[in-house]
């Protein structure tokens, strides 16, 4: 399979130039300016052409869910999205404590063919909160992460001691800070705590950490003490918890913050704090959502998002939201994408950052239609997403959505 994208203005993390990208066998091969090839060719004049985005944090339900989500629609709502790889969570039913019922999710996900996934495995076993005799036959390389999302592990000599284990085997432990017998009483002090606690055994334990969706001043200043120490930790934060909004009142988990912590925020993606951006897509039905569900359907607009409040509000350029979004978390993730370079896996996604839209729930492709940003105008629509070589996703002049 071979295909060849012409004329495009090319951006990644390392800087950006107009010219072409050829693509064999799924691997990017040829980069250079006015390539002829005899084969499938697209003319991505006036688009910008960067690598397909990973997100480090999503929910697609599968198996147990599948009301909310299933692998089919979240695929197709991610391909829409520009991404090209996604990181699930283990909060399914049965809860994904195992090798076997996460190869079984991968074998899904290659069945519908859109995206790629790593599956996440809980770090107790069926989220008991105390059992870790799961991660014993776990050979290294198996596994590369375990998470008890959208949880916490309560106990901590349970959670040093998974820890300890997740180094042994080199596996990197993504932590969900909330210390549960606080959450009703002060979900930023729940969250806050936890965090420490968090950084401090794995410091004490040596082993790869990940913070998900951090959300307050207060830890991400934690995170950054821990970082300029040297410390193996990595973190994220979710577009809802960078933009300032009226709807203060929307259900997540964690909750959407106050404009301190969400300026602390860019200013820490800003100075370089901040390793990617993560959707935390978590998808949910109208009767789930009215009852009080915590959670945002954001995979189809986190660039859009993004792209408008930290790129064309001046905190960041579009190189380094292309780092936050591809490049590092290919890198936490240990795969080959992220990067426009040749021998990269030719996962890319078509951008015409001048287009602006409305974004109109109704038309999400992800069965969760929950968002706080529903009718917000926002810039940068996805024009196609390639997943090695392969067109997967195209939106045509009549604004129908194309798979293929």
């Amino acid at each position: 399979m071979e295909l060849c994208i012409k004329n495009g203005t090319v951006v990644d993390w390392s800087g950006s130039f107009k010219g072409d990208i050829y693509i064999k066998d799924g691997i990017i091969s040829e980069i250079g300016r006015s390539l002829n090839k005899d084969c499938n060719t697209i003319d991505a004049k006036g688009l910008v052409v960067m690598p397909g985005f990973v997100d480090l944090h999503v929910h697609f339900r599968e198996p147990g869910y599948t009301y909310k989500e299933d692998m089919e629609s979240g695929s197709k709502a991610a391909v829409k999205g520009g991404y090209v790889m996604v990181n699930l969570m283990a909060n399914t039913n049965p809860v994904c404590s195992t090798v076997e019922i996460a190869n079984r999710v991968s074998e899904r996900a290659k069945e519908v063919g859109l995206v790629e996934v790593n599956q996440v495995l809980s770090i107790t076993k069926d989220f008991t909160g105390d059992d870790l005799s799961h991660l014993e036959p776990i050979n290294k390389g198996e596994v590369k992460i375990l998470s008890e999302d959208g949880k916490d592990v309560m106990n901590s000599e349970v959670m040093l001691n998974a820890m300890i284990k997740a180094k042994e085997k080199d596996i990197t432990v993504m932590c969900h800070c909330e210390n549960h017998d606080l959450s009703k009483i002060d979900m930023r002090l729940a969250e806050n705590t936890m965090t420490w606690r968090n950084l401090t055994l794995a410091q004490y334990s040596g082993c790869k950490a990940h913070f998900a969706h951090v959300s307050t001043k207060e830890s991400m200043e934690y995170i950054i003490r821990s970082k300029r120490k040297g410390h193996k930790v990595t973190c994220e934060v979710a577009p809802h918890h960078l933009i300032h909004t009226d709807k203060k009142e929307y259900r997540v988990n964690p909750p959407l913050r106050d404009e301190e912590d969400i300026d602390y925020l860019r200013e820490a993606i800003k100075l370089g704090y901040v390793d990617a951006i993560a959707t935390d897509h978590a998808p949910h039905s109208e009767e789930d959502k009215k009852n009080g569900a915590p959670g945002i359907s954001g995979i189809e607009t986190a660039f859009s998002l993004c792209y408008t409040e930290l790129v064309k509000g001046g905190w960041i350029d579009l190189c380094k939201l292309s780092e936050l979004m591809s490049k590092r978390p290919s890198e936490i993730l240990k795969v080959n994408k992220g990067t426009v370079d040749i021998g990269y896996d030719g996962d890319l996604v078509l951008i015409d950052i001048e287009k602006s839209y409305r974004i109109e729930s109704e038309k999400f492709l992800s069965k969760g239609k929950n968002t706080p940003f529903n009718d917000m105008k926002v810039y940068g629509e996805v024009r196609a997403t390639i997943k090695s070589g392969k067109v997967v996703y195209e939106k045509k002049e009549d604004d129908l959505d194309d798979y293929r």
